[in-house]
């Protein structure tokens, strides 16, 4: 059986390869739990890191955009988790980026899937950012899609390219709509929710941390462990389960940025930490505060995906699983 994770070589593709190649159970093609025999992690860098070193994993580096290179991916697959994207803030800063790998590369997926004839298995990250405007106080599975960012607008648009390629039997489709995944390790990127693990993450390794919106922010969280199950889990559904939408909106809990910082510093321990400085960018405000602040999905508490019980299990869980890979990263970038 192989899987393919475009943006393998980022946080969630290489914490989804990890949880695979430790034996995580994915229902193949005949309907049953296959093993994986080959795992290809595709980005525009090569993956890297502890964990990735096994006879079944193969990196390649390549443009999501060209439609040659997806479809040679592609070929041979049973499963497909459509990971690579160009972050919120640098979508809506670069407009024909955005499109470029947002939208075009998602085409380019799904129509190497169709051409593979086989029907594959297609799990697609979808976001928050595919709601915006006049929002009830929590977001729920019926709760219409009004992008206000360029981000938003190609993630709704890969979700209705999914649902139509489902409807016509060229794949098996599932977008997941993640709240925002909080601990990442790595450094802070142009994502305009970057700030939320930032607030916990460098602090904790001694370094400051830079906030640009202000402590009263609202965000909606899930942990990394949380949302690796549910990519699992998710994959081993029928797409009916998801119903005519094909989609799962993922909850979270809900934190305020003052509140994250406040949790950093009770699992603070011994450790020296880093200050938080506040300091608002009007932009990343904007897209944050357009963003739903409560996630209310009753699929996907029917169906068995769990969230977090608080921020204190999200922070614990970022000791315990990435705290000493983010020490080194932080100490090679010193």
């Amino acid at each position: 059986m192989k899987v393919l994770i475009t943006g393998g070589a980022g946080f969630l593709g290489k914490k989804l390869a990890r949880r695979l190649l430790e034996g995580a159970e994915l229902i193949g093609p005949s309907g049953q739990p296959e093993p994986v025999s080959e795992l290809l992690l595709f980005d525009v860098v090569k993956a890297s890191g502890p964990g990735l070193d096994d006879p079944r994993v193969h990196k390649l580096a390549g443009d999501i955009a060209n439609f040659a290179t997806v479809q040679s991916i592609v070929q041979g697959a049973s499963t497909v988790f459509h990971f690579a994207a160009v972050v919120s803030a640098g979508a809506e800063a670069d407009f024909d980026l955005g499109y470029k790998v947002n939208l075009d590369g998602t085409r380019h997926v799904l129509e190497a899937c169709r051409a593979t004839g086989s029907n594959p298995r297609l799990i697609f990250t979808s976001s928050l950012a595919a709601y915006g405007g006049d929002l009830p106080p929590a977001v729920t599975d019926d709760t219409p899609l009004t992008p206000q960012t360029s981000y938003g607008a190609q993630k709704s648009i890969g979700e209705f390219l999914l649902r139509d390629y489902t409807r016509k039997g060229f794949l098996r489709g599932t977008a997941i709509r993640l709240p925002t995944i909080c601990v990442r390790t790595g450094m802070p990127n142009k994502a305009a929710s970057t700030w939320a693990s930032s607030m916990v993450r460098e602090p904790l390794t001694g370094v400051d941390a830079v906030c640009p919106v202000t402590p009263q922010t609202i965000m909606a969280v899930l942990s990394p462990r949380r949302t690796v199950d549910a990519f699992v889990r998710a994959h081993n559904l029928d797409t009916d389960a998801f119903g005519p939408g094909r989609t799962l909106l993922l909850n979270g809990i809900n934190v305020t940025a003052r509140q994250l910082e406040e949790t950093m510093h009770r699992h603070a321990g011994n450790r020296r930490i880093g200050k938080v400085v506040w300091q608002p960018d009007p932009m990343v405000q904007r897209i944050c505060d357009g963003w739903p602040q409560g996630i209310d999905s009753a699929r996907a508490r029917r169906l068995g995906f769990e969230t977090d019980r608080d921020l204190d299990e999200i922070v614990r869980y970022f000791i315990a699983d990435d705290l000493d890979e983010q020490m080194k990263l932080a100490s090679r970038a010193a």
